[in-house]
């Protein structure tokens, strides 16, 4: 029973990509990251070499992996309670744990493990049920977004990163390539857009629903759920044989309204960070 680092995706892909392939809800992140990492290289998050890491049981399977992208924290995906202690020994106390997201369960063990983290943020996994979109629906109607809608969608994106916590140096890239797989849902009301939702790449089958996000000035009028709920129908249209999306446990109405449109609660993840 062992971990072994690597930097280079395509040695981590050939041993740990058939497990994250094999539960991609759970692993939805993971493969997000780990596919912009192959198309886009080492560096598409940041300058340093990115800490990819997979566990292999008594029985030689992998059993859990950890991927991290500096400046990002790690993500480390469900692995058994003995492998806690060996990732600690060999990556901590350091960079690589200062800051890290796991199953709840898994950073609970984590915090015993690493004094002077905290608990910096809860989020829920949800995965659509059936798909119910709001009704009646608000005023308006849903487009795809283009080229366009370019400099809006870079406001609206780093809008979305900073309600959230995220990162917000990428979002031109992420609008460009969004944009070109056609993959952001505006909704429009007196013929001005008011919301935004987009979607990930299809992987082993999953999309995930991201940057979901409402100006301030036309927020509480239906437009979130709306916006949201043909995101999904695209999504299933296209052939997704799973719809998912992420929400901070600390925005009541969030949840809420994911729930009302299908979603339905799958795993909660816990990011701890060393106070500094």
């Amino acid at each position: 029973m062992t971990w072994t680092f690597t930097d280079d995706v395509d040695v981590f892909l050939a041993s740990a990509g058939p497990s994250l392939a094999a539960r991609p809800v759970e692993h939805t992140v993971a493969l997000t990251v780990t596919e912009r990492l192959r198309r886009s290289g080492p560096h598409h998050y940041g300058a340093d070499d990115p800490v990819l890491g997979w566990w292999r049981g008594a029985d030689g399977a992998v059993a859990g992996t950890l991927v991290r992208t500096p400046p990002h924290g790690a993500l480390l995906t469900a692995v058994p309670a003995e492998a806690v202690g060996p990732l600690v020994a060999a990556l901590g106390p350091g960079p690589d744990l200062d800051d890290v997201t796991a199953d709840r369960d898994t950073a609970a063990q984590l915090a015993a493990l690493l004094p002077g983290h905290r608990t910096v943020q809860e989020q829920r996994l949800y995965r659509l049920g059936t798909l119910r979109p709001p009704s009646p629906a608000p005023v308006g109607r849903a487009r795809a977004a283009t080229r366009a809608d370019r400099e809006l969608l870079v406001v609206w994106v780093r809008g979305f990163a900073d309600a959230t916590g995220q990162a917000k140096s990428s979002a031109e890239w992420l609008v460009d390539e969004g944009t070109e797989r056609g993959s952001f849902t505006l909704w429009e009301s007196g013929g001005a857009p008011v919301a935004l939702a987009g979607r990930s790449r299809m992987l082993a089958g999953t999309v995930r629903v991201t940057s979901v996000y409402t100006p301030p000035e036309f927020r509480g009028r239906g437009y979130a759920a709306a916006v949201t709920a043909e995101a999904s129908r695209a999504a299933l249209a296209e052939g997704a044989a799973e719809v998912l999306l992420f929400t901070d446990l600390a925005n009541p109405t969030s949840n809420g309204v994911y729930q009302r449109i299908g979603y339905e609660p799958v795993a909660d993840r816990v990011q701890l960070r060393r106070n500094t």
